[in-house]
């Protein structure tokens, strides 16, 4: 898989974070066949499974949004935006980490107050496990909508002298690298 190099400090924050969201997936997986062994084999199903992988999954959903986002994987109507001189994508750029920011700005806005009173209070899920999902959810939203705004910032910024690839094309630096990697198992191969 090919990744966008960091370029600035919330780019490697964006990274790790989302090795992080990595790892829980794999976490979400063991859970779920430690729940279907106990229950099918064992016959003692578990009250937290579900809950949990609900909970895993919530912060996996809000992790990848900025994992997205630092790759530059977010959705741009390419016709549009390739077909236009390097200036007006700057324009495009521009006007859509406006609406990023605004929106994460609004985030935060709007549901600051409940997240600070959910997680004052450790409001818990109310199932007969009773996870405290909501006192930690709601804090965690907040804090991605800031790293994701900060993200979108320092995309602007770090590729406003860049000229894009378009859609579909592979940048030199990875063709390269693929070239030499083949190279090295042809070479492999015939020792």
């Amino acid at each position: 898989m090919y990744e966008v190099k960091p370029k600035s400090p919330i780019d490697y924050i964006s990274l790790a974070i989302s090795r992080v969201g990595l790892a829980l997936v794999a976490v979400i997986v063991a859970i779920m066949f430690y729940e279907v062994v106990m229950r099918y084999f064992f016959e003692r199903p578990t009250l937290w499974v579900n809950e949990m992988s609900l909970w895993i999954g919530g912060f996996i959903y809000l992790l990848s949004g900025l994992y997205v986002l630092q790759q530059r994987g977010h959705i741009r109507i390419t016709l549009l935006y390739d077909s236009v001189p390097r200036n007006v994508q700057r324009l495009f750029d521009v006007i859509s980490t406006i609406c990023i920011v605004i929106f994460g700005a609004m985030v935060i806005h709007g549901g600051m107050n409940e997240a600070v009173q959910k997680y004052g209070r450790w409001e818990t899920f109310g199932t007969a496990w009773d996870p405290p999902i909501p006192a930690t959810m709601k804090p965690a939203i907040i804090i991605v909508a800031a790293l994701i705004m900060c993200q979108a910032v320092a995309n602007l910024i770090a590729d406003w002298n860049e000229t894009p690839v378009p859609e579909g094309v592979v940048e030199d630096d990875v063709i390269q690298e693929l070239r030499g990697s083949y190279t090295e198992t042809v070479a492999d191969r015939h020792d």
